[in-house]
């Protein structure tokens, strides 16, 4: 009975004592918000000058609370992108003092910054993955026509053959089997059938912003974000209606000897778009419309054979000229009845007419033509429909159903004929447990079914292939006090090809990041990779003059796993503000698939490429990557971009004989390399540099681009073969030169781009933009030239 008694007593004691010690303290409490919008800050940090423990972090609402002990204070409240607020307060016993805080950004460049990426919304200091961001001004002010030219100045990022590569995680590829996923407003844009991103769907003239993601992504996006993946986001109405028109002409201008200009008169590119945006009715319907025309003769002209050469298709330099044709619309519901609930439509028509060349005719004097036989002409016409419901319930349940129907019908030359339909469902469902410390969880079920018929596709044993594509999604995220986050994610892979080739995989991936200070942030990540191999990839057998490309029905599967470390530091000193990003990554891959050049089949075509299983392979590096702003006073700035990436890509298995060719030999990575010395991948460039520099003065605008590339160390060694076998034809063969270029010409390179702009009456803008102002001639991928100088004038009219 005594120990009961004590146990009371000491309980009455503490309780005595506690209430004594809140009646000795005073509190302050309030609401923390961004100056001119009264949005809420969620987790702002208020603390005490002295002590930087004593304090609370915001809740959801912008609210907080903090008990102090009678004394004087100086408080502080600090958020990211924010200037901190210094306030000195009294705090008397038992006061209770109500302070409200309005914070300004530093930086109207990282105001807006909000990442989407792995569809949990962060800022981008919170984000567990390496991941850049692309503002909407960087695109219309350098005349952006295709989105992968801008992509191509983000910093680890590269564009060869409209292939996206992140970090040196792939060779070339002409863009088929693409291990980087590309996304539209949640929505893939990589074809089902080939795995080929088609960037000429993305509205360039609606972009709210890019995001793209390095390393291992297949957890977040599914196969082919095997290296990373890129989320496009467009915008929708605000309260005023929003429209905009541009026009652009341009030219490309002779290029620099030895090559010669292939052209009479004026090599000319011009084009329009527009995009209109408002709010309809009482304000509960969005509608968004946008649309391209557009044309350009193209920088490359029709091949011109050799006496003896015989080129079949008898392409003309008209014939090379690419047109294009797009309308899109976007139509959002929001019903006043059902709290929660908004409905749409979004959908894209658009026609193409494209000519792709795959090599060029020499390295010399036509560096700047076609080599006979390898031009595709093709007309595309795509149509896709996206259906979607959303719906918010009270307790803060997220549910989405997102839908699309895409048909792509290409009809070209060489029986390269393909018409392909894709139907895609996404279930997704998000949710935030309160109960579990704000535990945040997002589910879904995805299934991706593809319908492809062609030709080119008939070693399958009928022109007519389809692959379905299931995955069950989970992901958690959550944050400990308010500087440590955690995040998990798992995915299962389900792929059926033909009913015939059935494979299924789970795949796992982790990530923190840590606030080591108001802006010092620290990440870890590891995440597994993924890709089944496409359509294209396995059942492809075309010929394209002296060229073909040979199916590989026995192609088995690529696996990854992708780890990085990274620190976020914020900077300011003057007027300056910025964010400079710092990751060392590994990524190691097994059965990796490269694309390579051989003799395989001698009856059908003398040499092509072939898609390989070629063992196990190894990329370490190093990001850099620096972005900032400076504003002088009112009308004076600055804003820069840049990052360098090194990749150190190693063959792991450099004696491994991955296959034969029809001459008996034996493929290895030592045997068929150019360079095997230093065990480098092939088509790989060990250093990239980006960097873009604008400065504005009241109505001027001006900026400066630099793209470098180190040299090509490494690639097939059949192409050299090929240049010998096809030199000592007699004639009948046109040379394939390149061996020259390799050795004399390939030390690296370094592109500049040059624009300037005024403003005037607020509505009106003149651009005048030069893309390679060096006209430097140049290749990045083995037997293609890339654009000379261009140069044009843009008008755009905004109201």
């Amino acid at each position: 009975m005594s120990k009961y008694i004590s146990s009371f007593v000491i309980c009455i004691n503490l309780f005595i004592f506690s209430s004594a010690f809140a009646q000795n303290y005073g509190v302050i409490s309030g609401r923390i918000t961004e100056k001119g919008t009264n949005e809420p800050l969620v987790g702002a940090n208020i603390y005490t000058k002295s002590d930087y423990t004593i304090g609370d972090v915001s809740d959801f609402n912008g609210h907080y609370s903090i008990s102090l002990p009678p004394g004087k204070y100086t408080i502080v409240v600090s958020f990211t992108g924010m200037k901190k607020i210094y306030k000195d307060v009294d705090i008397k016993s038992g006061e209770h003092k109500i302070l409200n805080f309005e914070m300004e950004p530093f930086s109207i460049m990282f105001q807006e910054v909000e990442i989407r990426a792995g569809s949990f919304k962060k800022k981008l200091e919170e984000q567990t993955a390496s991941i850049e961001v692309i503002k909407p001004k960087l695109i219309e002010d350098r005349n952006t026509r295709n989105i992968s030219s801008i992509l191509n100045l983000t910093p680890g990022v590269t564009i060869l053959d409209e292939e996206p590569q992140i970090r040196g995680g792939s060779g070339f590829t002409f863009g088929v089997g693409s291990k980087v996923g590309v996304f539209i407003d949640g929505m893939p844009v990589i074809t089902g059938d080939a795995g080929k991103p088609d960037w000429s769907l993305i509205p360039v003239e609606n972009i709210k912003q890019v995001e793209v993601v390095k390393g291992a992504s297949s957890v977040l996006a599914g196969s082919s974000a095997m290296n990373g993946v890129i989320y496009i986001q467009t915008n929708f109405p605000g309260v005023d209606p929003k429209t905009r028109v541009q026009i652009y002409t341009g030219m490309h201008t002779a290029p620099k000897a030895p090559a010669v200009k292939w052209w009479n008169g004026i090599n000319d590119f011009e084009g329009a778009n527009f995009f209109h945006s408002r709010r309809l009715g009482k304000g509960n319907t969005d509608l968004v419309i946008g649309g391209v025309i557009a044309t350009d003769r193209n920088y490359t002209g029709a091949p011109i054979p050799n006496p003896g050469v015989i080129d079949t298709n008898n392409i003309t330099d008209s014939d090379m000229r690419e047109n294009k044709a797009r309308f899109n619309f976007s139509l959002r519901r929001r019903p006043v009845k059902i709290k929660g609930l908004n409905f749409g439509l979004n959908g894209t028509v658009m026609y193409r007419h494209q000519a792709v060349a795959m090599a060029w005719l020499n390295d010399t004097n036509f560096f700047y033509r076609a080599y006979p036989g390898a031009v595709l002409l093709s007309d595309v016409t795509t149509a896709y429909f996206d259906p979607y419901i959303n719906f918010y319930t009270p307790s803060g349940t997220k549910h989405q159903f997102t839908n699309r129907i895409l048909y792509r019908n290409s009809d070209a030359i060489k029986n390269q004929s393909n018409s392909a339909l894709m139907i895609y469902n996404k279930y997704q469902i998000r949710k935030r447990f309160d109960n579990l410390g704000n535990l945040e969880f997002i589910g879904a079920l995805i299934s991706n079914y593809t319908k492809s018929n062609s030709n080119m596709y008939e070693a399958s044993g009928s022109p007519v292939n389809s692959v379905w594509n299931s995955s069950l999604v989970m992901q958690f995220e959550k944050k400990f006090g308010s500087s440590l986050i955690l995040s998990m994610g798992a995915r299962v892979e389900h792929f059926a090809l033909n009913d015939s080739i059935v494979e299924t995989k789970p795949i796992f991936r982790m990530g923190t990041t840590m606030k080591l200070g108001q802006e010092t942030f620290l990440r870890a990540s590891f995440g597994q990779g993924y890709r089944f191999p496409t359509i294209t990839e396995r059942y492809i057998r075309t010929k394209m003059g002296s060229f073909a490309v040979f199916n590989n029905p026995d192609l088995k599967s690529e696996t990854s796993w992708n780890t990085e470390i990274g620190v976020k530091q914020g900077l300011k000193f003057y007027k300056f503000y910025g964010y400079l990003d710092i990751a060392a990554f590994y990524q190691f891959y097994n059965n990796t698939i490269e694309y390579l050049f051989g003799f395989w089949d001698l009856d059908y075509a003398a040499a092509g490429f072939k898609f390989l299983n070629t063992g196990k392979s190894r990329v370490t590096g190093l990001d850099i990557s620096f972005t900032g702003q400076a504003k002088f006073n009112k009308n004076t700035g600055a804003n820069i971009i840049s990052g360098y990436t090194y990749v150190n890509p190693i063959a792991l298995e450099p004696d491994y004989v991955f296959t034969t060719d029809d001459r008996g030999k034996e493929y290895s990575y030592n045997t068929m390399s150019v360079d095997p010395s230093k065990k480098i991948l092939k088509y790989r460039y060990l250093h990239t540099v980006k960097f873009d520099l604008s400065f504005y003065y009241k109505a001027f605008d001006a900026g400066i681009s630099l793209r470098y590339y180190s040299k090509l160390v490494n690639l097939d060694k059949t192409i050299f073969l090929m240049e010998e076998a096809t030199e000592s034809s007699g004639g009948t063969l046109q040379p394939i030169l390149y061996k020259n270029y390799f050795y004399h010409h390939n030390n690296g390179n370094a592109i500049f781009d040059a624009r300037c702009s005024y403003t005037f009456k607020k509505k009106h803008k003149l651009a005048f933009i030069v893309k390679n102002l060096f006209n430097r001639m140049y290749s990045l991928r083995a037997l293609k030239a890339e654009p000379m100088r261009s140069v044009s004038l843009q008008y755009t009219l905004n109201l």
